[in-house]
């Protein structure tokens, strides 16, 4: 039994000081997973709570096998969707184009693990380079530090589907880069 199966076991079991622990887990990682997908800090701080509050109210659907972290990132990415499909008007980039597919204008945002690239400019231009299956893949895996399991879990893609879309993402950043 994992680490945050037995925190859920001791929640349904009434005890809710481990929600505190539990939280403080993962916060950070949802936060950074959310400044991704939503166009400005406030709502990725929004968006990151309001999952945190879905949990709560789901969490009888969890079904203890190891897979709590690709449990709630579904939940993330779900919120995400919800929230900017309630956006009211469609943001825009200045170029015209859908302002989640342009190249992130704060780097500040960005992974540690992503501080190899010499040139952040350069690694958010291939990041964009990508269509939104691939950027998601990429960011779980290396940005967010997911096993290929979780991220085939998470998405409901099949393993070797995932293995092999990551594989062409990378490859596509690669000639960017």
């Amino acid at each position: 039994m994992t680490r945050e199966d037995r925190l859920i076991q001791q929640i349904i079991g009434g005890d809710a000081r481990c929600w505190d622990e539990l939280i403080s887990l993962y916060y950070p990682a949802i936060l950074r997973y959310c400044l991704w997908h939503m166009p400005d800090r406030e709502s990725a701080l929004d968006a990151t709570q309001e999952t945190f509050l879905k949990l709560v109210r789901c969490l009888h659907r969890y079904e203890r096998r190891g897979q709590f972290r690709a449990f709630l990132y579904r939940i993330a990415a779900n919120t995400c969707t919800d929230m900017l499909r309630q956006r009211a008007p469609e943001v825009l980039s200045p170029d015209g184009g859908d302002a989640a597919s342009a190249p992130l204008a704060d780097y500040s945002y960005l992974p540690p693990e992503y501080g190899r690239a010499e040139d952040r400019e350069q690694l958010s231009y291939a990041f964009a380079r990508l269509d939104g299956l691939q950027r998601e893949l990429v960011l779980l895996r290396y940005g967010q530090e997911l096993s290929l399991r979780e991220i085939a879990s998470l998405t409901g893609l099949k393993l070797r589907t995932v293995q092999t879309k990551l594989r062409r993402a990378i490859h596509i950043m690669k000639q960017v880069l």
